[in-house]
């Protein structure tokens, strides 16, 4: 028996130091990845892994959430996140791509940092972008802000104008958006109320949709005096722009009178290829040079829609209605059973059920190019 003790109490001591060995060398691979390679749910950002990354790899579109925010409004565009993730994008992890024309401040990219496990991207506004228009004077634009400071909201605002008119012609030239096909807009201290259970950039994609909106309210006529009259200008100038079809009849009625409709642009999904058309660049550039950003109160929102109905046909513009979604002064909340089961809304949130915008999106249709340019060539009759 002795021989087989000793032979068996050696065999012992070398498996046991095999298990040290295998578990030091477990051990060790651990620490080093750990080091090595952070876990893939962290947060990433654009100083850290640089813009390429917003090209996806994983099957998603190349897409993002986009928001144009202050450092001051952390809290509410938190929240808009907090939603975002919780409603949609916890199950795809879509970047967010913050921009600001002054530099976040680390306070900012902190709090978003930690509240997400998408990747998020901070950027500057390019001081080519975001200024006064080369066509305006700063005179008249403070004449202007003085005759409309009461008439309407923000009429004496100057940053509010330059808002309007980066969003409508230069936020999609960021190089932040540069690599992107389609881009969500996001703004701060809004409300999602319903689960989205499924990708919406993919939908816009295998449904050829090129425009997406879910409120559409009535603009107030003093913003926007001469924007109608600017824009048929253009249409008869560049008749070669418009498709054989379009859905103008949405922002111009028979008689050419100028609705005033408009796709309320705080929430809109875009196929970037739009904004980045001859088509659109020459639109703008004709807004732009007629000054109205400034010395009226045009809106990107009425600039986007007028833009969206003339140029493309009504089966590419799409109504999410079943994102129930609230900006500050208005909501939508959907009503079909098979979308509400989906939502927790407040008692409110129902201004599309009452939209006389939205019951004339649903009742006008596309009509023909030559009935467009008829229609932009009629006296203004407003």
């Amino acid at each position: 028996m002795a021989p087989l003790t000793s032979h068996f109490k050696r065999a012992l001591v070398a498996f046991i130091a095999l298990l040290g060995m295998l578990t030091l060398y477990k051990y060790s691979r651990d620490a080093s990845a750990d080091l090595v390679a952070p876990p893939r749910s962290l947060p990433i950002d654009v100083d850290e892994i640089g813009r390429n990354a917003t090209i996806p790899n994983n099957g998603l579109q190349r897409a993002a959430m986009v928001a144009l925010v202050r450092n001051s409004e952390l809290q509410g565009i938190r929240s808009t996140v907090r939603q975002m993730d919780d409603r949609f994008n916890n199950k795809y992890g879509y970047p967010y791509i913050f921009l600001n024309d002054e530099d976040f401040t680390e306070e900012f990219k902190e709090g978003i940092r930690t509240l997400t496990t998408a990747p998020v991207y901070f950027g500057k506004l390019s001081t080519e972008h975001w200024g006064l228009s080369p066509y305006v004077t700063e005179e008249k634009v403070q004449e202007a802000l003085k005759l409309n400071q009461n008439r309407y909201m923000y009429g004496g605002s100057y940053s509010y104008r330059l808002m309007c008119r980066y969003q409508s012609g230069f936020v999609y030239k960021h190089d932040l958006l540069k690599d992107l096909d389609y881009y969500w807009r996001i703004e701060p201290d809004v409300n999602y109320y319903c689960d989205i259970p499924y990708d919406p950039f993919k939908y816009m994609k295998d449904n050829k949709l090129i425009y997406g909106f879910t409120i559409t309210p009535m603009e107030k006529l003093e913003t926007v005096e001469t924007l109608w009259e600017t824009t048929r200008k253009w249409m008869i100038a560049n008749p070669d722009y418009l498709q054989e079809k379009s859905f103008i009849h949405w922002v111009v009625n028979e008689k050419s009178v100028y609705t005033r409709c408009h796709f309320w642009s705080n929430f809109e999904i875009v196929d970037l290829s739009f904004y980045r058309s001859e088509a659109y660049e020459s639109y703008f550039q004709h807004l732009d040079r007629a000054g109205g950003f400034f010395y009226e109160r045009w809106g990107d929102a009425p600039v986007h829609s007028m833009a969206a109905s003339i140029l493309l046909r009504k089966e590419q513009i799409h109504w999410f209605e079943d994102i129930g979604y609230r900006h500050p002064g208005m909501g939508h909340c959907p009503t079909k059973p098979e979308m509400a089961v989906r939502c927790v809304c407040p008692a409110n949130a129902n201004y599309m059920q009452r939209s006389l915008c939205n019951r004339r999106y649903g009742e006008v249709n596309n009509i023909y190019k030559h009935q467009a340019l008829e229609l932009a060539e009629m006296p203004d009759k407003q």
